[in-house]
């Protein structure tokens, strides 16, 4: 029998193969092969995007509410413009949030005041930004009656058009819930059920809240299978008619990152935008932005 500060042969080869397992399973995990994939590389702070605000001058937002008859309820809606300019005129970019968010959260969490200076004094054809109360709706009509796709088309763009903005050309931007609703907003344009023909010029999505199925999809996004076969499938039917210009991005460490992965690829021509460094966070979203403008911008000019 071995003595206790002696290593028997049968130890040390148990040892040894636990620490190649360990080693496995720590290289399995990080490239994607075993769960908590994320989770770790977090841990390690392996692939995270950190991407602070600007501090460019921005405007301050402006808000008003109004009686929704589309949503059953009062909303509240924001807009900025660029420092020193006024809304005549200028185009528009509808700003969609996430679960949980609200029209606050496109300038108390993500900004966008302040990366809209930033673009327009880098160059950038000036525009408004413009956000609303979307609630959990998933941005498409509910058997609640909330419907908020009605709501952007009937009730919001008149009121910015009341502003002086200019909404012969609007694009729309989102994360998480709200990309999806901006993927959305581009399928019906295109089928010529949002807004007028040719009103809606360009989508840009970050993190776009896609499942593969119903039974894949959070609490609460659908009303059931069949709601989502006719609003959620968008990875596998992107539903995009003609070459609309889009751009579609995806943290690697994002839980809808397979399906984003599979939403560019079945989009003719493949979107702009990319899969990159980045988990499903305000960081990333933020480190978006600035392409997204640019991009945005070019087809609202």
């Amino acid at each position: 029998m071995a003595s206790s500060g002696q290593i028997t042969r049968r130890v040390l080869l148990t040892g040894v193969s636990g620490l190649a397992l360990s080693g496995a399973a720590v290289a399995g995990s990080l490239n994607g092969v075993l769960p908590g994939r994320a989770r770790l590389r977090r841990t390690l702070g392996i692939g995270q995007v950190v991407a602070g605000a600007p501090d460019a001058g921005g405007s301050d937002p402006a808000y008003e509410r109004f009686d929704s008859a589309a949503r059953g309820r009062e909303v509240t809606w924001g807009w900025v413009t660029p420092p020193g300019q006024d809304p005549d005129g200028l185009p528009v970019v509808l700003v969609l949030h996430g679960r949980g968010d609200n029209a606050h959260s496109a300038f108390d969490g993500l900004a966008l005041h302040q990366y809209l200076a930033q673009h327009v004094q880098e160059g950038g054809a000036p525009f408004g930004v413009v956000s609303v109360d979307g609630g959990e709706t998933y941005w498409h009509p509910r058997a609640s009656g909330d419907n908020a796709l009605a709501m952007l088309q009937d009730e919001l763009l008149p009121r910015v058009a009341g502003l002086g903005f200019s909404t012969k050309k609007v694009a729309s931007m989102g994360y998480s819930m709200g990309g999806f609703g901006s993927l959305l907003l581009a399928r019906e344009a295109t089928h010529g059920r949002f807004g007028e023909p040719g009103q809606l010029v360009a989508a840009a999505a970050s993190s776009p809240a896609l499942f593969a199925g119903g039974a894949a999809s959070s609490a609460g996004s659908f009303d059931d299978a069949e709601d989502f076969t006719r609003w959620g499938a968008l990875s596998r039917r992107p539903g995009i008619k003609g070459a609309f210009p889009l751009s579609v991005s995806c943290g690697s460490d994002d839980p809808f990152c397979a399906e984003t992965k599979r939403y560019r690829s079945r989009c003719d021509p493949a979107p702009q935008g990319s899969i990159g460094d980045g988990a499903h966070t305000t960081n990333y979203w933020r480190s978006q932005v600035p392409d997204q403008f640019r991009f945005l911008a070019q087809h609202l000019a």
